[in-house]
């Protein structure tokens, strides 16, 4: 998240949200956050909430995840929110969401779901 300037701006047990301030160089032709930006945040905002909800030694995979870009991304910035559905010995399902922020009120621009794999830590 760093290559491209994303941050936590909150992080609750089963609840995470980013924000990543517009930058030009993320931008497709028509000057809109590109869609694979706006899937990135998502994945990683859902991946951080499932991740909340494990336990010592356990590792966050994600196996699938579906967005629905229902609007341009455009704004001063995007917020995306990952939160837990439901969390399985094995999958959980998270909610993702991302919000365009334009002049100070939030428009959802993308809408969508995911599974992740919960796994054991990688060792080093």
């Amino acid at each position: 998240m760093g290559l491209i300037g994303a941050e936590v701006i909150h992080a609750n047990r089963g609840k995470v949200v980013l924000d990543l301030p517009f930058r030009a160089d993320l931008c497709q032709q028509n000057g809109f956050l590109h869609g694979g930006v706006v899937g990135a945040i998502a994945d990683v905002a859902g991946g951080y909430a499932a991740y909340s909800v494990f336990g010592d030694g356990e590792d966050v995979l994600t196996v699938e995840y579906k967005l629905n870009l229902v609007r341009p991304a455009a704004g001063e910035r995007l917020r995306a929110t990952g939160e837990v559905l439901r969390a399985g010995r094995a999958l959980t399902v998270c909610d993702l969401k991302v919000h365009a922020m334009r002049e100070g009120e939030e428009v959802l621009c993308a809408s969508g779901q995911q599974t992740l794999m919960r796994m054991e830590a990688a060792r080093p």
